[in-house]
């Protein structure tokens, strides 16, 4: 019997990871937001766990380079055909998410899932 493979909802680049466990290592376990529009446009957001408080309406789309990534649920029904994925660029954005002193921004890529990968996302 053949094992489910499901498609994921999002991925991270190999650069984003890298400043990821910087990160990590300066400031704990840490978590994403994907911001909806406030400061710096539509963003993803790198918090210290327990710093930035996700509320009851917030969708978790899964994890990347072990910190969970979530989603206010209005902005995840724009995006919840779209694969994700999190990278790192240089410039300061105008958030409060922890990479701007580095001078870098994390951004995120998108894309339409694929009829195959849209029969077979991984439930939330």
């Amino acid at each position: 019997m053949k094992k489910q493979s499901f498609s994921q909802r999002i991925a991270v680049t190999e650069k984003a990871k890298a400043v990821i466990d910087q990160l990590r290592d300066k400031h704990g376990e840490l978590m994403f937001h994907q911001s909806g529009g406030c400061c710096d446009g539509s963003a993803p957001m790198c918090f210290p766990v327990g710093e930035f408080m996700t509320g009851s309406r917030d969708v978790k789309l899964g994890s990347i380079h072990g910190c969970e990534f979530y989603m206010a649920a209005d902005q995840f029904e724009f995006w919840q055909n779209t694969h994700l994925t999190i990278d790192i660029t240089q410039g300061r954005g105008a958030s409060f998410s922890l990479e701007i002193p580095l001078g870098l921004r994390f951004m995120t890529l998108s894309r339409l899932f694929s009829d195959e990968e849209r029969q077979n996302l991984l439930p939330l």
